[in-house]
């Protein structure tokens, strides 16, 4: 009987061993791979994002660049006015409200106001992004904390696509706008930022 009891403490201490290392090899992992986010994460981002209000935005995507070796996020988003009222978004907004961008690179136009590209009535659709068979390029470029210095480039993310890599997310917290609104013939500036953070899958780099 003693036998016994001894060899079942003997398992059990070899299955502990291998639950602990599995633990240390998921960790590890994670931490190699930093920027990796749960699916359940980026569903609900994607939820959240869909459903605001009175900006929503309805399709997305991120890419890395081989041009970044930091790593950005380059941006494709369709935004939609879900609101009652025309609305301009003035800027793009991440991490705190010191930390935002106000203009787009568009091609032939250079740096460009986004007001001047993203005006919705209701109902209505607008969009930046780099390439992705867009007839205009209207380009603004996330970043952590290096690569900025243009007016276009947002140093608010928390985690960017990884350049020559298609894995990883890109994450902004507190991710939000500043759009102006006209209501009853009153233009009246507003900030929209969201309850969730945005997280976006990262696509194959450019």
């Amino acid at each position: 009987m003693k036998f016994f009891r001894g060899q079942g403490a003997t398992e059990y201490l070899v299955l502990l061993a291998v639950v602990l290392i599995v633990a240390l090899v998921s960790v590890a992992l994670l931490g190699f791979f930093p920027g990796m986010a749960s699916d359940a994460q980026i569903t609900q981002s994607e939820t959240y994002w869909k459903g605001a209000s009175p900006i929503a935005i309805v399709e997305w995507s991120a890419r890395g660049s081989a041009n970044a070796p930091d790593g950005r996020g380059i941006m494709y988003f369709r935004f939609r006015n879900t609101g009652a009222y025309p609305i301009t978004i003035t800027k793009i907004i991440g991490k705190n409200s010191t930390n935002y961008v106000s203009q787009a690179w568009v091609a032939g136009l250079n740096e460009t106001n986004l007001s001047d590209i993203l005006s919705m009535a209701p109902g209505e659709e607008s969009y930046i992004g780099f390439g992705m068979g867009l007839p205009t390029i209207k380009e603004v470029d996330f970043y952590t904390t290096s690569g900025c210095g243009n007016t276009y480039k947002l140093c608010g993310a928390d985690s960017v696509c990884y350049p020559n890599a298609s894995y990883g997310t890109l994450q902004v917290k507190n991710f939000g706008f500043e759009y102006t609104a006209v209501i009853d013939g009153q233009r009246v500036t507003k900030r929209q930022i969201g309850t969730a953070p945005l997280t976006i899958r990262c696509g194959s780099p450019t």
